[in-house]
């Protein structure tokens, strides 16, 4: 038995196929590049690219499960929907699709309406999956690191909150998934699971949590989303600063909620408590 891992080399697909191979899971990573992959010895890396064809039905070969996880793209629902036709035609049977909290009501943010697509797809075409919806990642803040230290926390969240989730708790839960699936003797039924944290923040908690492991005033920057935009696509394409704007738009009228029973589903799941964003300030800011 086979397991795929898309995304191989990003900051969730590295842990999960590192926990696959302590489990002496037989591995597959698919990467751009063979000869920098660093991964452990025992996974076999596969060069390849979910924007061609060829070379993604090659890596499907003699795989019996999926983990299929598109990085936020131009064309990420495109590369979404022909590899999960791909699959269908490989024959591969088990399924973990990596999805985000809120798809099909976040439905004017381009990649969470591709998500919702490829979910709406996974089930009109009866895929056994499982599908993991993972709010917003605590690590994506390490990226303000020099804002931090400055006394803001910059990131326009609003006020309805956000239950951040730590990455390490997204790979145990995709990894004990993906096991889970691969492991049972008959093909399991379509599920769907919140990957959330243990508390629902607001910028203003995180700005008082940060203030707390800093020992100094850190004020929450506020929710000016066109200034936002404007030093965002400073740093990357435009068309994806706008993406991110229209998600804290979002945020700022929804939020990330979870489920009544997200909470202790991931734990049951995963075997031990969520980590806290407490946790991963104290944790950061030790490493800085």
């Amino acid at each position: 038995m086979t397991i795929l891992v898309t995304g191989a080399t990003g900051i969730i697909g590295s842990q999960i196929v590192h926990r696959l191979a302590e489990q002496r899971a037989t591995v597959r990573a698919l990467v751009r590049d063979k000869s920098k992959y660093k991964g452990p010895a025992s996974v076999e890396p596969i060069q390849g690219n979910m924007s061609d064809v060829a070379s993604t039905r090659e890596a499907l070969k003699g795989v019996d499960t999926l983990f299929l996880l598109n990085a936020v793209s131009a064309d990420e629902m495109t590369q979404a929907l022909l590899t999960l036709d791909l699959a269908r035609e490989a024959g591969i049977k088990r399924f973990v699709y990596f999805s985000v909290l809120n798809s099909a009501l976040f439905d004017d943010v381009p990649h969470f309406a591709g998500k919702n697509l490829a979910e709406r797809v996974i089930d009109t075409q009866g895929f056994p999956a499982t599908v993991l919806r993972p709010a917003y990642f605590m690590q994506n803040d390490l990226m303000f690191k020099d804002a931090l230290k400055a006394g803001v926390y910059s990131q326009p969240i609003g006020n309805v909150g956000l239950a951040m989730v730590d990455a390490r708790d997204i790979a145990d839960a995709a990894a004990a998934e993906l096991l889970r699936r691969e492991r049972a003797p008959h093909l399991l039924p379509r599920t769907t699971i919140e990957l959330v944290g243990p508390d629902t923040l607001t910028g203003i908690d995180i700005a008082a949590i940060w203030s707390s492991v800093l020992g100094r005033d850190v004020n929450y920057g506020g929710d000016d989303l066109a200034a936002f935009e404007e030093q965002a696509a400073k740093m990357m394409p435009g068309w994806q600063a706008r993406d991110l704007r229209t998600m804290l738009r979002a945020f700022h009228r929804y939020g990330m909620v979870p489920g009544q029973d997200a909470r202790a589903t991931l734990e049951g799941l995963i075997g031990h408590p969520l980590r806290s964003y407490r946790a991963f300030a104290e944790e950061t800011v030790a490493n800085w």
